[in-house]
């Protein structure tokens, strides 16, 4: 049997296909269009046909070609109605709606918004930067000196050494640089976000979490307006009950400087395994911004005073839902995340 011949068999076989189910679909999808269909075996014969044939078979099995597409395209779709129509037939109007499983918020994200809206309701706006920084913006307008061992490589991911360095950020605090930089006071914003440590992975450290720092510059500003500040917070965030201590420490862009405790409200001071029996719970770090700080922002140091804080998302989500290892936040396991679901 010729080419040609060939050619009209399967045009003629094609034209006499009936598909009426899935399964049927599939067959001729393969017979016709798959990846060894009956097509190839007639572009392997025309190599052997007669020169001056050639242009003409090679139409007619092109156009074979284009005519089983279209075959197949008419089948799919004929079969497809038939499907919805048969679903819009079978379906119950009467039926109860099913119900849509809901997905849940990360916890991470439940507790960096229940921040964010505690500081909105006493004026504080929200204020976002870049996670890849400059060495000014990152250490040295918030008066890191050269020796600080926060420049070392252990403790910083360097993207770029050398006059341009760059890192990803260690603190959100850049942002507060970036907005001492660009607006004049007063100043009152909270800077939410992701940074960087290199830090050895365990259940109480991680080489990324997420912190909000908080700043607030105008005149007459007092360490008083500090603890009143972080008071309202700790009430707004762990309850009535709560209550604050501030223990003197040291920070290179505050002085004077203060760690902030908190009332464990698992035992309500008395004392239990999660605040070693002390009672408190270490939350943040705060201070009043150092005047070299704003003098390198060109806010002027001798008309404004500021305060600063800092705390980390996770550590505080950590006492709201009691949560041991900080792998967890970003292990992705539905099984942690669905118990949430509450807080969506």
């Amino acid at each position: 049997m010729g080419l040609k011949e060939k050619i009209e068999e399967i045009k003629a076989e094609m034209s006499q296909s009936k598909v009426k189910s899935h399964e049927e679909l599939e067959s001729f999808r393969i017979k016709y269009l798959g990846s060894k269909n009956i097509l190839k075996e007639l572009y392997q014969d025309l190599k052997n046909a007669p020169n001056e044939l050639k242009k003409e078979l090679g139409q007619s099995i092109n156009g074979l070609k284009q005519e089983s597409e279209r075959a197949f395209e008419v089948f799919k779709n004929s079969i497809g109605a038939d499907s919805s129509n048969k679903d819009k037939q079978a379906f119950d109007l009467s039926r109860p709606a099913e119900e849509m499983a809901l997905g849940s918020r990360h916890p991470l994200a439940v507790v960096r918004n229940e921040i964010i809206e505690i500081f909105n309701r006493i004026g504080f706006t929200v204020s976002e930067g870049p996670e890849i920084e400059d060495d000014w913006h990152n250490f040295s307008a918030l008066n890191f000196p050269p020796e600080h061992p926060a420049r070392d490589m252990q403790d910083t991911f360097f993207i770029e050494k050398g006059e341009n360095e760059m890192a990803l950020r260690t603190h959100t605090s850049s942002v507060q640089v970036r907005v001492m930089e660009n607006s004049q006071p007063p100043i009152r914003t909270i800077s939410p976000g992701r940074v960087y440590r290199n830090e050895a992975i365990s259940a109480r450290a991680h080489c990324f979490f997420h912190q909000v720092q908080g700043l607030y510059i105008d005149k007459d500003v007092s360490f008083a307006d500090l603890k009143q500040t972080l008071n309202y917070f700790a009430i707004e965030m762990f309850g009535e009950k709560a209550k604050i201590r501030m223990r003197p420490s040291y920070f290179p862009f505050t002085e004077p400087s203060a760690e902030v405790d908190v009332s464990c409200t698992l035992c309500n001071g008395d004392g239990c395994n999660v605040c070693k029996y002390t009672g408190w719970l270490e939350i943040l770090g705060c201070g009043m911004v150092d005047p070299a700080v704003l003098d390198a922002a060109k806010i002027d140091s001798k008309v404004y005073s500021g305060f600063a804080f800092g705390m980390g998302v996770e550590r505080i989500a950590q006492l709201k839902y009691r949560v041991g290892d900080l792998r967890l936040y970003s292990e992705n396991d539905i099984r942690f995340l669905n118990q949430f679901k509450s807080a969506f």
